[in-house]
């Protein structure tokens, strides 16, 4: 005989959570649609002055602190148009040099994108006559500076490193694409993420690594975390937001500017910060 059983409904997230969620992902699609619109404009290589002579020193107002050129740094398959807004944003609060790089579609390692980022950030240095830079990278594009700074030296060259939604431990979505070489150094137990993960004595740049609780393309979310004995880092959370909105919220752009202007003993430590959106 056939036993009926009375139906339940599957175990579904809080109602709070799920709405955020639906609405993230709604801001997250159109978010894209306006990426995919922009995406053409950032193909091309963001053109630079060329000075005709030796760099002159920064010029400064009075008592103002010397300000390092901020270098944008991209993620997987994007390019520099993702950082339209946050750009902006920096300029518009007194950032005088913020320069949007892309790294090549055609790269398959993140070691090889890492020394063609040192290149450039010497080549700004040369150009901009400061000896160090920031940097903001989105998702892949903290990775590579990560270990341009932790594994090739760059800690004399990036003062402080912002990531935004950078699968620091690695992260395990989207297991079919894992057949591009660039995926498979971003999934947990890589051999780059290995590296990443062994001693950095005396390191000197500073970490902020802002991760979301809604971001679905880390997996865990708690992967966008930086955790190393090692490094001086702060840990951010953003909430209610996705992978995609990182670069692109305001809220978001307010907690970089911050971080890009505290000193050395405002960052040190790993702590989680108050939400940003």
């Amino acid at each position: 005989m056939k036993v009926l059983l009375p139906w339940k409904p599957l175990p579904f997230l809080p109602l709070r959570l799920s709405t955020a969620l639906v609405r993230a992902t709604a801001l997250e699609l159109a978010i894209l649609a306006g990426h995919l619109a922009l995406y053409p404009t950032g193909i091309a290589p963001e053109r630079r002055p060329r000075p005709a002579g030796p760099p002159p020193p920064p010029s400064l107002p009075s008592g103002a602190p010397s300000q390092p050129p901020t270098v944008l740094l991209h993620g997987f398959a994007d390019n520099r148009s993702v950082f339209v807004l946050l750009r902006r944003s920096l300029l518009r609060h007194g950032r005088r040099q913020v320069e949007s790089l892309n790294h090549s579609p055609l790269t398959r390692d993140i070691r090889v994108a890492a020394g063609l980022l040192g290149r450039h950030i010497e080549e700004i240095c040369d150009r901009t006559g400061h000896p160090e830079v920031d940097i903001v990278g989105h998702s892949l594009g903290g990775l590579i500076a990560r270990y341009y700074v932790q594994r090739l030296g760059g800690d004399r060259r990036v003062r402080t490193l912002v990531t935004l939604g950078t699968p620091h431990s690695g992260t395990t979505v989207a297991p079919l694409a894992g057949a591009h070489p660039l995926v498979r150094q971003m999934r947990p137990g890589s051999s780059v993420l290995r590296e990443l993960g062994e001693p950095a004595p005396g390191c000197r740049t500073r970490f902020v690594a802002f991760w979301s609780d809604l971001d679905q393309w880390m997996v865990p979310v708690e992967t966008a975390r930086v955790e190393h004995p090692d490094l001086i880092a702060r840990n951010v959370r953003v909430t209610g937001i996705g992978h995609l909105a990182l670069p692109v919220h305001p809220a978001v752009a307010t907690g970089v500017r911050e971080a890009l202007d505290q000193d050395g003993t405002a960052i040190a430590g790993t702590s989680d910060s108050a939400s940003v959106a």
